[in-house]
């Protein structure tokens, strides 16, 4: 991989409680496809310079084994919701030395949330050989991180607040990753305009209060004119097969394990 290409692979597509979910018969719960098994969601970024994760869930550990995952610069967190936060003690494993540290970046109500789940990690008495030892950043403000420029981009998600993050290298926009979201702000619609590469939310095919549904992604997706869109976050009432079959051009179903070049 050289210094211009950037490899982002899916490490979960699926929403909160997964897919299959349990105690649930569907038809997608029930399925033999590998695109409708749906860890909690995540991407790892990954350039020469810098490993870059996004969101730390309760999957964390499956995901970083199946994926060979040993190696992190940095983990950035949308929000404070369980599914994006719960797998942070995995974390563990990238800090091993006495001296290592693992820089995490994160809005003022989701590292007060880590800090109250995961006291133990910040209160600066365990800083021991394979202990998870983290460096908070502030997310206030677009920040640079591993040769890249992340922008936070503010959306509304149920009643936390929550940003997606466009990704940038050496001005030039890469990709938006928004995997939770009802509505985008105008400062995140006009960010996104024309950009390559998009990845959004697309819960299910009907009205959801606190996630875009796939028609109200597709709108999103759209009315951006993204070159490409990836949808994910998905639920059980999302059937690969049937869904990828009726998207528009240029808007795909992504599946864990995908991996995507930008």
């Amino acid at each position: 991989m050289d210094t211009s290409t950037a490899e982002i692979t899916f490490l979960g597509t699926g929403t909160s409680i997964g897919v299959p979910v349990i105690g649930c018969d569907c038809a997608v719960c029930s399925s033999d496809d590998p695109r409708n098994k749906r860890l909690r969601a995540s991407i790892v970024v990954r350039t020469e310079e810098s490993t870059i994760l996004v969101d730390a869930g309760p999957d964390l550990r499956q995901q970083a084994l199946r994926d060979g995952l040993t190696e992190l610069d940095a983990v950035v967190f949308t929000h404070a919701h369980s599914d994006h936060v719960m797998g942070f003690d995995d974390l563990r494993r990238f800090t091993v030395g006495e001296d290592a540290l693992l820089d995490i970046y994160a809005n003022a109500s989701t590292l007060e949330r880590l800090q109250v789940a995961f006291e133990y990690a910040f209160n600066g008495q365990n800083r021991y050989y394979g202990y998870l030892k983290p460096k908070s950043h502030l997310i206030d403000g677009p920040f640079e991180v591993g040769g890249w420029q992340i922008t936070p981009l503010p959306v509304t998600h149920g009643k936390v607040d929550t940003i997606g993050f466009l990704f940038s290298k050496a001005g030039e926009r890469r990709f938006a990753y928004i995997p939770d979201a009802k509505t985008l702000s105008i400062e995140a619609m006009n960010h996104i305009q024309g950009i390559p590469l998009l990845i959004i939310d697309g819960l299910q095919p009907m009205h959801h209060y606190t996630h875009l549904s796939i028609p109200e992604a597709i709108e999103v997706a759209q009315q951006s004119g993204a070159k490409q869109t990836w949808l994910t976050h998905c639920s059980c009432r999302v059937d690969y097969a049937q869904t990828e079959a009726d998207l528009p051009d240029g808007i795909s179903l992504s599946w864990d394990g995908l991996k995507l070049q930008c």
